[in-house]
């Protein structure tokens, strides 16, 4: 049972759902997560360590992997709160991201990010690129993911994953060097030689920072 001081609305019924091939292989805690991102992990340790969820009939631990095409049984939760219509973005907000995408199939979006605006939020950066996913949702039940960054500064293409399967293939081939990046860069005057490799600190000026990446 969940605890006294859970905020919400129970579920009443008992949910068996599939799992779906777009889901990957993930560990049972964090399909749950994703499927019910209002849970605390607490909560969702608690239903599996009391055996109220179950993959096709078994009990499971957190840190087991689920594979597509088994059964989960998920009991009564706490239901979420309703969510805001296209994440609360403004009109023009939405318009412009939609204006970035320059390729979208099942799997991924792909955005020409301009330079000027950052992929992520921090203390005083109010309006990026994340906060505006929303508006990319299209017939897809969640949001896109991003799943490598550029610098404010940078402009160029924004790989997006649509599903986790998708965004746990693309960390992977980011994170192995399987993708290859390539940043043009603007400079003064004409390097000598003209091919090479130039091994140096980098100073950001004020002026100069403006670079692209594809």
């Amino acid at each position: 049972m969940l605890g006294r001081n859970d905020i919400g609305a129970v579920m009443k019924t008992v949910e068996t759902v599939m799992v779906e091939e777009n889901d990957g292989a993930p560990r049972i805690d964090r399909w749950l997560r994703r499927r019910y991102p209002h849970l605390t992990q607490g909560q969702v340790e608690k239903l599996l360590r009391t055996g109220q969820v179950r993959v096709d009939g078994a009990r499971v631990k957190a840190a087991d992997r689920v594979s597509a095409g088994q059964i989960v049984r998920i009991p009564p939760v706490p239901d979420a709160a309703p969510r805001p219509p296209i994440g609360s973005l403004t009109p023009k907000d939405a318009d412009f991201i939609r204006s970035l995408v320059i390729h979208k199939d099942n799997d991924v979006i792909v955005l020409n990010k301009p330079h000027g605006i950052a992929v992520q939020g921090g203390a005083n950066t109010l309006r990026h690129i994340d906060g505006m996913l929303e508006g990319l949702r299209f017939d897809a039940e969640k949001k896109p993911k991003l799943v490598h960054r550029l610098d404010r500064d940078t402009s160029g293409c924004l790989v997006l994953a649509r599903h986790p399967r998708a965004a746990a293939a693309l960390g992977e081939a980011f994170r192995d060097r399987d993708t290859d990046k390539i940043y043009w860069a603007i400079v003064v005057g004409s390097p000598r030689p003209k091919v090479g490799e130039l091994r140096s600190w980098m100073r950001k000026a004020p002026a100069c920072t403006m670079r692209t990446a594809k």
